[in-house]
């Protein structure tokens, strides 16, 4: 994968039909995806040097982004889903390599302004189940 514009990275939420809406004007965006490690050194360890079990772990995602919403319906639904406390299908499209899509649940939905500027927001998301991904 090229340099690509940030702009470019997308994270849309499922409305209530299933459809992907983008949600907003993100000027920062990013995901993190992590795993647990589960160590398993003993007394016989080679060395005393740690040793991990293989895909034993959990693995999680983490998505936080800040921006202005794109519209009062993308506003409307994610605060609805946030103070209903759902776990929605999200999307995080990643330009020229692929779709990240889950379970995820927001976990910080922050509201600011400045005096001579507009209303931003920061959100963040924790996955809630297994992701897949698609290729572009």
């Amino acid at each position: 994968m090229g340099a690509q514009k940030g702009r470019d990275l997308l994270l849309k939420i499922a409305d209530e039909n299933n459809a992907f809406v983008t949600i907003a004007g993100l000027r920062t965006q990013r995901l993190a995806l992590n795993a647990d490690t589960v160590d398993v050194t003993h007394a016989e360890s080679a060395g005393r040097w740690r040793e991990l079990l293989a895909g034993a772990g959990p693995r999680r995602a983490s998505i936080a982004g800040t921006g202005v919403f794109k519209d009062a319906a993308s506003d409307l639904l994610v605060r609805q889903v946030f103070f209903d406390g759902l776990i929605r299908q999200w999307q995080v499209v990643i330009p020229d390599f692929g779709t990240i899509q889950g379970l995820f649940q927001i976990i910080s939905l922050d509201w600011r302004g400045e005096h001579a500027g507009e209303v931003s927001f920061e959100i963040a998301l924790e996955s809630a189940g297994a992701l897949t991904f698609t290729a572009v």
